[in-house]
């Protein structure tokens, strides 16, 4: 679910101190991405939010969120209107949670 190579990848090159602002960027945009999605409030942003949330996901190690996004942004571009959002969202929850566990491991 989460890559934790890259985590500690890009906690590296970065350092702690831009890591958590790195990751407090990426919670609140994926979030309101998120929210966006959960509510289709805009239709027309489903490709772009996915692919806007499959590089964040990347970035950051969320490996099968990227995934399921990479799946999602691929139909939504050729027409599929059937993406499964719930899917989305759900892995979203589910990696959200595993990396904030996670990353609490790193920190000690």
């Amino acid at each position: 679910m989460i890559d934790w190579r890259r985590v500690q990848e890009l906690l590296g090159e970065i350092g702690p101190e831009c890591f958590e602002e790195i990751v407090a960027i990426f919670l609140q945009e994926t979030d309101e991405v998120i929210a966006r999605l959960r509510a289709l409030s805009d239709t027309g942003s489903v490709e772009s939010d996915l692919h806007f949330l499959k590089g964040s996901a990347l970035n950051l190690g969320f490996a099968e969120l990227a995934q399921i996004c990479q799946t999602g942004e691929r139909r939504a571009a050729t027409g599929f209107d059937d993406v499964t959002l719930d899917a989305v969202i759900d892995i979203y929850h589910q990696s959200r949670a595993a990396f904030l566990g996670g990353i609490k491991t790193l920190a000690a």
